[in-house]
């Protein structure tokens, strides 16, 4: 048997507690629910300058700070603070751990509770319901009017976040006014669902994995997490990505010895795998990814995209990254045709970069002025 992994330690997280819970698609009701979020900036006097960011997978609340478990600098903060595109000084910005998430969202670490929203005494667990990207959606804007927001100047996500950027502007029109989805799509294809699956059987057919129930004696099933880790972050580059960064390079060696030879990149996956699974829950992984993996909104929609955005008024400017082969520019593509369908007010770019679909988080100066300037323009006619 192997050893046991200390399960993720409790951190004191800003939260919104909502006594009267939420109604999921699936038809069950999460009572309480608690959502986590950061927020960075100040309010106007209006409430009018407020931007909600959304998080990708992997990612959590703590955009442009010191991560609680981690240490590591915030996922976006070389966009996020004063005078950057995400400015602090002009935006009032928010970002909420999405509901299943596992850094102080109502999700499988959290305490279970009865039909009658009674504490049970564990986790939730594989207990926890099926949940979809518009029930993540409907749990951020019950935060958003828990603040007295009656408007978002804009939504902001990548990746996954992207989903719920077109949730919120299918869902919620009058309460958004600017759209950002950044390589992203209206649905998850098939090659990301067959990605998801494997890294689930991964989980699954870890020892430790124990049918979900790890928690009872303190263990996480960790190889199958960092190998789920492993398979997904490998979809985030691009080959010219792996190619500059790691070759075929060995470590610690100039020539194979056919002995213990590692090479580069085989490290630096374990190294993602090993770290990944001291700050991410498992059930949370599967709660999450299932959820991407339902998320079709020409399918909310009659099977008519364009029907999703008819007749709305938010504005919206998508973009994609050449190499990235997880949301190909071709799903942005379809989103743009979908938004000229419904007469939408639409700007697209295709940045040109060979860093994969990691890089909406890395260094693209061209994608930060784009970003920037889309935003600033919003806020200009606002008169903010």
């Amino acid at each position: 048997m192997s050893a046991p992994v200390v399960p993720l330690p409790q951190v004191d997280h800003q939260r919104a507690l909502f006594a009267e819970g939420l109604a999921l698609d699936c038809g069950m009701v999460i009572a309480p629910m608690a959502v986590a979020y950061r927020t960075y900036g100040t309010l106007n006097a209006a409430r009018t300058n407020a931007v909600l960011v959304c998080h990708a997978l992997t990612a959590d609340q703590y955009v442009a700070e010191p991560h609680p478990l981690t240490g590591r600098a915030g996922w976006w903060d070389t966009i996020v603070g004063p005078g950057l595109p995400l400015d602090t000084d002009r935006y009032f910005l928010i970002c909420a751990n999405v509901l299943g998430g596992c850094m102080g969202s109502t999700g499988p670490r959290e305490e279970m509770t009865d039909a009658e929203g009674r504490p049970q005494g564990r986790p939730w667990g594989t207990d926890f319901p099926n949940i979809t990207i518009r029930d993540m959606v409907r749990a951020q804007k019950l935060l958003v009017d828990s603040l007295g927001i009656e408007r978002l100047l804009g939504v902001i996500g990548g990746s996954m976040g992207g989903m719920p950027v077109l949730e919120w502007a299918a869902t919620y029109p009058d309460a958004v006014y600017a759209a950002v989805p950044i390589a992203t799509a209206a649905y998850h294809s098939a090659q990301n669902i067959a990605f998801n699956e494997v890294g689930r059987a991964a989980i699954h057919s870890d020892p430790d994995w124990q049918g979900g129930r790890y928690w009872q004696d303190g263990r996480i099933p960790a190889k199958g997490l960092s190998v789920a880790r492993m398979v997904a972050h490998i979809t985030y580059l691009s080959e010219q990505a792996l190619t500059r960064k790691f070759g075929r390079r060995l470590r610690g060696a100039s020539s194979l010895t056919f002995l213990e030879d590692v090479f580069e990149v085989e490290s630096y996956l374990r190294h993602q795998g090993s770290t990944f699974v001291r700050r991410f829950d498992a059930n949370s992984y599967l709660t999450i990814t299932r959820a991407m993996d339902y998320f079709d909104l020409a399918a909310e929609h009659g099977g008519d995209l364009p029907a999703a955005f008819r007749g709305t008024k938010t504005r919206f400017f998508v973009s994609s990254f050449s190499s990235d082969w997880l949301f190909p520019t071709s799903e942005s593509r379809a989103v743009v045709r979908a938004l000229n369908a419904a007469a939408a007010n639409v700007s697209f770019v295709e940045i040109a970069s060979d860093k994969g679909h990691d890089a909406f988080l890395l260094e693209e100066p061209d994608f930060h002025r784009a970003l920037g300037g889309f935003l600033a323009g919003c806020a200009d006619r606002l008169g903010l």
